[in-house]
Formats: C-alpha cells, structure tokens, sequence
C-alpha cells in the first residue's frame, strides 16, 4: 500500500500573510491535511473569517496578529503561540506586497524601502524566530520562505520586487545550509503569475489577457497547482533530506524564451 507522505496529523504550523490570497489558500491545504494551523496577518478581520471557513471544514485553526515589519510584532506573535498552543513545526514564510509598475529612475526611497522592508527583511524576521524557536524546541521542523519566479528573473519595471524576492531565494539556501544541524528544513516556493484579489482587475483587462497569452501553458496558475507542491516541501514527503530547494510553479514562464 502507498504511503500517504502529506498527512500532517500531530503537527503544528504557522503561515504568514494568511488574510487572503495564497496564505488563506496555504492554511486551508496544511489545515486539510491534518495540521494544526495557526494564520499570522495584520488584519484580525479577515483573519477571523479564514479561520471560521477551516473550522467548517473540520480543521483546527486559530489566529494570531503579526506585523512583519515591526520586530515587536513577530517577537510577541511567536510568544503567544509557545504559551497557547506550542511548538510549531513547519513556517509557511508568505508575508509580502507588490508595487506598481516603475521606472528604475523614477523609483522613490519609501517605495523601496516598503517593498524591502516587507518581503525581505520580514521574511528575514520571521524566519529568524520560526527558526530559533524550533531549535530551542528540538523540533525537526520544515520552513517554507515564498519568493517568486521574479526572484530568479527580470520583470519590467518592478526593480524592488525583483531584488526582495532574490533576497528571498538566497536567504532560503543560506538558512538552508546552516541550520541542517538543526534538523530544521528550509526552501523556497517560487509561484509564477496567480489571480488574486491584486492583481485581479489588471488581468481581467484586455492587456492582461494578451499578456496571459504570453505564458507557455497559455493560463494562469490555479490555487490547486500549488497545494502539492506546498506539501511537499512542507511535509516529510522527500524524506527529510530536501533542503535549499527552490521549487517553481509558473506554467513555464521562467524557462520562456526572451
């Protein structure tokens, strides 16, 4: 008999930026397979109603405020969760923002700073305390930074972006490296072009139907592209021997020809 590799039961895990979008859809895939889930956002409303739509579902979830950017933040999130529920094995590192699309030249500092401070130096953050947290622990845990095809490419006019998720990319393998000894996993998840609330108006535009058309597999992905995928890395699937991977779901957009 096959064995199942994704099911989670027994484990606790924390996703970041989980109001909406991908982060709502992540809790939602862990919280399914048998992990107890726990979403970090800045915003307890909508928190509160991804956690009320697992709950139906049958999952466990609770939620937790957190402000990436703010140390204090991250710090006292992570606090509440080892008082009110424990360790956590596996960090869905997911928290970030997209700007608009801007001329290198006419990119402004608070811009920059924004797109840096959130992406890069939150996913830092929180990788920092997830990590420091399941060491103290002793827990063989799994830590999943999400970066992007664009940490690994050039896209147009969204120099910020494309830095802060690079940073991202690198910040996984070097985590990676060091914290094996830990028995602690870390790669990076590199999604290509998602519907989201967003983007959404741009994409049901004309333009960005042409530009849909532009991808090889000639669509955008579909949350479900990135449920495996998220549970591979997530779970023990690959033995517990996969780290400083950088997995790509883009519908072949990387590999597209210039």
């Amino acid at each position: 008999m096959t064995r199942d590799y994704f099911r989670l039961q027994g484990k606790t895990a924390l996703i970041t930026g989980a109001s909406s979008g991908l982060g709502a859809h992540f809790a939602g895939v862990l919280a399914e397979a048998g992990a107890t889930v726990v979403l970090a956002a800045r915003r307890s409303d909508k928190l509160a109603e991804q956690v009320a739509t697992i709950a139906d579902s049958g999952g466990v979830a609770s939620a937790v405020s957190m402000d990436v950017t703010d140390p204090g933040s991250v710090d006292g999130a992570f606090t509440r969760i080892a008082d009110d529920i424990g360790n956590i094995d596996i960090l869905v590192n997911n928290a970030g923002v997209a700007d608009d699309p801007t001329r290198f030249l006419d990119t402004g500092e608070e811009e920059w700073q924004r797109i840096v401070e959130t992406n890069l130096n939150g996913a830092w953050r929180v990788a920092r305390a997830g990590a420091r947290h399941m060491a103290a622990a002793g827990t063989a845990g799994s830590i999943v930074n999400i970066a992007s095809i664009y940490g690994l490419r050039t896209g147009a006019m969204k120099v910020a972006y494309n830095v802060s998720k690079a940073g991202v990319v690198q910040l996984t393998k070097s985590m990676a490296v060091e914290l094996c000894r830990e028995q602690i996993r870390v790669n990076a998840l590199c999604p290509g072009w998602f519907l989201t609330d967003i983007n959404r108006e741009y994409f049901e535009s004309e333009r960005g139907e042409r530009y849909i058309r532009t991808i090889p597999a000639r669509r955008m992905g579909a949350m479900t592209d990135l449920t495996a995928p998220l549970l591979l890395l997530a779970s023990n699937a690959a033995g517990g021997y996969m780290t400083g991977s950088v997995l790509t779901v883009d519908g072949g957009l990387l590999e597209s020809p210039v």
